[in-house]
C-alpha cells in the first residue's frame, strides 16, 4: 500500500497565546514522527509560527502559508479558501485539523479534532462578537469532516448531542503526558529537601501551591482564591502560583487578589516555557485544580505524573482522569477547596498515599498512543475516500 501524503492544519497556532492545544499539537506532531516514518507529513503553519513545530524526520515537512494567524479574520479566511488549493497542490490523501476548525470546501477527506464543546455547553464565556464564528464554524467544520476525534467521553457526548451525529463518526482519543514530568516525579522521591524552582524570589521564599491555567472565567479561579485566603488563615506560610495565559478574566482576577489582600501571597505568572513549568511542578508543594469545565484537563495528568500531590473538581472528565490519585471537591463550595488544600498540605498519609498513586494513574495517558489512534482516523477516511 502506498505511503498516505497527510496535511496538518497548523494555522490556528499562535505560539504562546493558545494555551493547552499548542502543547497538544507539538506533543501529537513529536509522538506521530515516532511512530511513523513511511508516511507523508505537510504541516501547514502561519507567519508567526516557526519551523521548530514541525520533527526533523524526513517525512515531515513544513509548508509555510502567509497569513498570520493573529489577525483572526484573515487567518479564518485563508483556511477557507487557500489552504483547500494547498491541499490540492500537495495531493492531499487527508487532512488533519487539530484546533476544531476545517476547511469546508476541501479536495481530500478530514479529521478534525475537538477538544470541548464550552461554545455549546457555556456560550457567557465567549465574547459576543467571537461566539457566532465559534457556532458557524464548529458546527460546519463537524458536518464536512469524514471523523471527528474528541479529546475526553465527555467531550464526545456533548459532540453527539449537540450536532446529532453518527456515533460511528466521533471517535475518543484521550491526550498524553510527557515523560519529563515522570521524572519530575521520581527527582521528587528522591529528594530529602523541597526541590526549589530556580524562578522569582517570592517563590523561592517559601511553599507554595500550584495552579496551571488559562486565566478565564470557566477555570473558577475566583473560587481558588477565596478558597486560598480562608486556607491562609491557618498555613500563612504559603503561596498560590498560577501559571498560564492571561486570559478573558485576568483584570477581575487581579481586583479579586487585591480585595483579598493576596498581592502578596498570590502570583499569576502568565504564560511560561515548558522548561521553567517542569520545575513549578518539581517545587510544588501540591497542585489544586478547580475548574467548573473541561474537556480534558492535561494539567491535571502532568501533576499526578510528577507525582505532586492534586485536588481538582469532582466534574467529568477530571474526575475519571484522576481517579483515585487525586482528592475530589465541589468547585462551586470555596470551603470544600480549602478543606483539600488543607489535607494535601498537612495530612502526611493522604500526600505519601496521592503521590505513589499519581505516576501511575498518569501513565494510562501517553502521547503514543494518541498518535496511533489518530494515525488509524486518518488512515481511515483516507483509504475510505470519504
Amino acid at each position: 500500500m502506498a505511503p498516505l501524503r497527510i496535511g496538518v492544519n497548523a494555522l490556528y497556532l499562535l505560539p504562546g497565546e493558545v494555551g493547552g492545544t499548542e502543547i497538544y499539537l507539538r506533543n501529537l506532531l513529536d509522538a506521530l514522527a515516532r511512530i511513523d516514518s513511511v508516511n507523508e507529513y505537510f504541516v501547514f503553519t502561519n507567519r508567526e509560527t516557526g519551523p521548530d513545530l514541525v520533527p526533523g524526520s524526513g517525512n515531515f515537512h513544513l509548508t509555510p502559508q502567509a497569513v498570520r494567524a493573529a489577525i483572526r479574520p484573515l487567518r479564518i479566511a485563508w483556511e477557507q479558501t487557500m489552504l483547500p488549493l494547498a491541499a490540492a497542490r500537495k495531493r492531499l490523501d487527508a487532512l488533519l485539523n487539530p484546533g476544531f476548525t476545517a476547511p469546508l470546501l476541501c479536495p481530500c477527506p478530514m479529521v478534525t479534532v475537538f477538544h470541548d464543546m464550552q461554545h455549546k455547553r457555556h456560550p457567557e464565556h465567549f465574547r459576543w462578537f467571537d461566539l457566532p464564528f465559534w457556532r458557524m464554524l464548529l458546527y460546519g467544520s463537524a458536518k464536512r469532516s469524514a471523523e471527528l476525534l474528541a479529546d475526553s467521553e465527555a467531550t464526545r457526548e456533548d459532540v453527539l448531542r449537540f450536532y446529532r451525529l453518527d456515533p460511528a463518526k466521533v471517535t475518543t482519543v484521550t491526550l498524553g503526558v510527557e515523560e519529563e514530568f515522570f521524572s519530575i516525579g521520581k527527582r521528587r522521591m528522591r529528594a530529602t529537601a523541597p526541590i526549589k524552582p530556580s524562578l522569582q524570589p517570592a517563590i523561592r521564599s517559601g511553599h507554595y501551591m500550584l495552579a496551571v491555567s488559562t486565566l478565564h472565567p470557566h477555570k473558577n479561579l475566583d473560587g481558588l482564591l477565596l478558597a486560598f485566603a480562608a486556607f491562609l488563615k491557618t498555613k500563612p506560610e504559603y503561596r498560590l502560583v498560577v501559571a498560564g495565559l492571561r486570559g478573558f478574566h485576568s483584570e477581575a482576577l487581579e481586583r479579586l487578589r487585591a480585595s483579598l489582600g493576596l498581592e502578596d501571597s498570590v502570583r499569576f505568572t502568565g504564560w511560561v516555557p515548558r522548561t521553567e513549568l517542569y520545575e513549578l511542578y518539581a517545587g510544588a508543594a501540591a497542585f489544586v485544580y478547580p475548574s467548573t469545565f473541561e474537556g480534558f484537563g492535561l494539567p491535571v495528568v502532568e501533576a499526578l505524573a510528577a507525582g505532586v500531590p492534586t485536588a481538582c473538581s469532582n466534574i467529568q472528565p477530571l474526575a475519571g482522569i484522576a481517579g483515585d490519585a487525586a482528592l475530589l471537591f465541589d468547585p462551586a463550595d470555596a470551603g470544600q477547596i480549602a478543606a483539600a488544600m488543607e489535607r494535601i498540605t498537612s495530612d502526611d498519609s493522604v500526600r505519601e498515599r496521592l503521590t505513589a498513586a499519581g505516576p501511575a494513574q498518569a501513565a494510562r495517558f501517553s502521547w503514543i498512543a494518541t498518535a496511533e489512534r489518530t494515525l488509524e482516523a486518518i488512515a481511515r477516511v483516507a483509504h475510505s475516500g470519504a
